[in-house]
């Protein structure tokens, strides 16, 4: 069950995320925000009835032995406070701040506000992306601050809770964050660098005409050594048939060989 819901939040996530081209072109208004949730937490919430609504009950964030790490805003002071964050938001003033302190000080106010009963980290790292992408990171095939917080959740907790409630002062949390956009930016670029390896590798066979799933597979190859059926199965989740079809291509295009035989047959790249 729980590895279902883990893939079932992933697929969520890359769902909402190729939304992003088309949120953009508009304010967001408080219906898109739900809507926003809803697609994030479809399927993954243990009442489906909080998906894309406003929490109902207070909620706090507590560590396994029952303390409170932090309490979120009364319930009732939910909607109001988002209407405030969306004023901001939305504002032309925003141009004149750094995009990346802007997408910094997205993400901690949502998950300040919390204002649904889960999902508030989810949503809270998309609306960021958002800001990014919007100011014109056009990373969202690749860009993911999610990678950089699960290396050390307690850091990401960490500087959360190193906001001061009486002063407002981010500056260790907006410390922590931007380092999290240059980590993964560094981490786009090295991606980048391994996808014209791949082109350069099929220039140099003379086969260019690859699908996505394709250049993958390569890709897999070339960081590897070598692949096998089930690595293929797995990468893709597809089936075992189709997974062959794949490889027959690849087969055919000259690109890799096969070697080894039963359960050691594996590919190599020719």
């Amino acid at each position: 069950m729980a590895k279902r819901k883990d893939k079932q939040e992933v697929l969520n996530y890359i769902n909402t995320l190729k939304r992003i081209s088309d949120l953009v072109t508009k304010p967001i208004e408080v219906h898109d925000l739900l809507e926003i949730h809803k697609s994030l937490t479809k399927g993954t919430l243990e009442n489906s009835a909080d998906e894309g609504v406003f929490r109902n009950k207070q909620v706090y964030v507590g560590r396994s032995d029952g303390s409170v790490v932090f309490m979120p805003p009364e319930t009732e002071k939910v909607p109001i406070l988002v209407e405030d964050f969306l004023d901001w938001f939305n504002s032309p003033n925003l141009h004149e701040i750094n995009p990346v302190i802007i997408s910094g000080l997205t993400h901690y106010e949502l998950v300040r506000i919390h204002p649904f009963i889960d999902g508030n980290g989810r949503i809270a790292r998309v609306m960021a992306t958002l800001v990014l992408y919007k100011f014109g990171f056009d990373l969202k095939k690749f860009f993911a601050l999610d990678d950089y917080y699960d290396m050390d959740r307690q850091s990401y907790y960490n500087a959360l809770k190193s906001v001061n409630q009486e002063t407002l002062d981010l500056t260790q949390w907006l410390e922590y964050f931007t380092d999290g956009v240059a980590v993964s930016i560094n981490s786009v670029k090295e991606k980048i660098i391994g996808l014209s390896k791949n082109i350069r590798f099929l220039k140099e066979k003379g086969q260019i005409a690859l699908n996505e799933r394709q250049m993958l597979i390569v890709e897999k190859i070339l960081d590897n050594g070598k692949i096998t059926n089930k690595d293929i199965r797995n990468m893709f989740t597809i089936s075992n048939t189709t997974a062959k079809n794949e490889i027959k291509k690849l087969i055919e295009s000259n690109v890799i060989k096969m070697q080894g035989k039963g359960r050691n047959t594996h590919y190599i790249l020719i």
